[in-house]
């Protein structure tokens, strides 16, 4: 066994080789198939969709409930859990068994240095720092663009914007889009549409609650309800919409640099 004190400052007796791992985070599960652990995630969440392989794993919590009963039929030496929303989650299992909980990130640095704090913990240290210097090597290679002010939304059952703590905020601003809340002190925040409309932001970006069937209507559909037709984001044509049904910046795992980071600096293209 392994003494580790997790990011909730918390001790954790975790097995050398963790055999039965239940990840109750999207971006740990994605992490874990990176680093050959696969074959042994005994469990996961219904929004564990990355890689398509971890969609075939047992569902045996959301992202905040959790049944003891399920987890003690499936016997895991090791879960492990992200730190904010989940913290009560990890209160009840922690008792049950070995819990370990890593910090949701901040920045794009914290996005980078995640595969390397879980191989520490699940035995693949060195492979967790291959995949995080590939990790840098790909925010090495977008271009920047220049500065752009932006409003970003994210629909969690209803719109939600990002403040100056979330790493949502930081990767825009990594990109050169200078968010409308980028300076309040919260992760997140209700958004004001009055603010947003004399704001006036020449980018608008809207990311769809996950599953949600993609409608191809939604930028107009706002456009009109919200009353945006005189904001210039309209006027040019820069209202985007994420791709995909599954969460895209709402991800913190290795695929948000590989796939956002790219997708805008296409949109300073357009």
């Amino acid at each position: 066994m392994h003494n580790f004190v997790d990011d909730r400052n918390k001790e954790v007796k975790v097995p050398e080789r963790p055999e039965r791992i239940i990840s109750l985070s999207p971006a740990i599960t994605e992490i874990l198939f990176e680093l050959g652990l696969g074959d042994r995630v005994v469990g996961v969440t219904a929004f564990c969709v990355r890689p398509p392989e971890a969609a075939g794993k047992k569902k045996v919590a959301s992202y905040g409930y959790a049944s003891i009963e399920q987890f003690e039929k499936l016997k895991p030496d090791l879960v492990l859990t992200v730190t904010g929303y989940q913290n009560a989650l990890a209160d009840q299992l922690a008792p049950h068994f070995a819990t370990f909980s890593f910090r949701l990130p901040s920045s794009i640095a914290g996005v980078t240095d995640l595969p390397t704090k879980v191989g520490a913990v699940t035995g693949r240290v060195e492979e967790g720092r291959e995949i995080e210097k590939s990790l840098l090597q790909a925010v090495g290679r977008v271009k920047r663009g220049r500065e752009k002010s932006a409003y970003f939304e994210c629909d969690l059952g209803g719109p939600v914007a990002f403040g100056s703590l979330s790493y949502i905020t930081d990767v825009l601003s990594f990109m050169n889009f200078k968010s409308l809340y980028s300076t309040a002190p919260v992760e997140w925040l209700n958004p004001d549409m009055d603010f947003v409309k004399d704001q006036d932001p020449e980018f608008i970006i809207i990311e769809p609650k996950m599953f949600s069937k993609r409608d191809t209507h939604l930028v107009e559909k706002l456009v009109s309800e919200r009353g945006w037709e005189g904001l210039s984001a309209y006027r040019n044509q820069r209202i985007f919409v994420t791709p995909g049904s599954y969460d895209f910046f709402a991800h913190h795992g290795p695929s948000l640099v590989r796939e956002v980071l790219p997708w805008l600096e296409g949109l300073d293209r357009e």
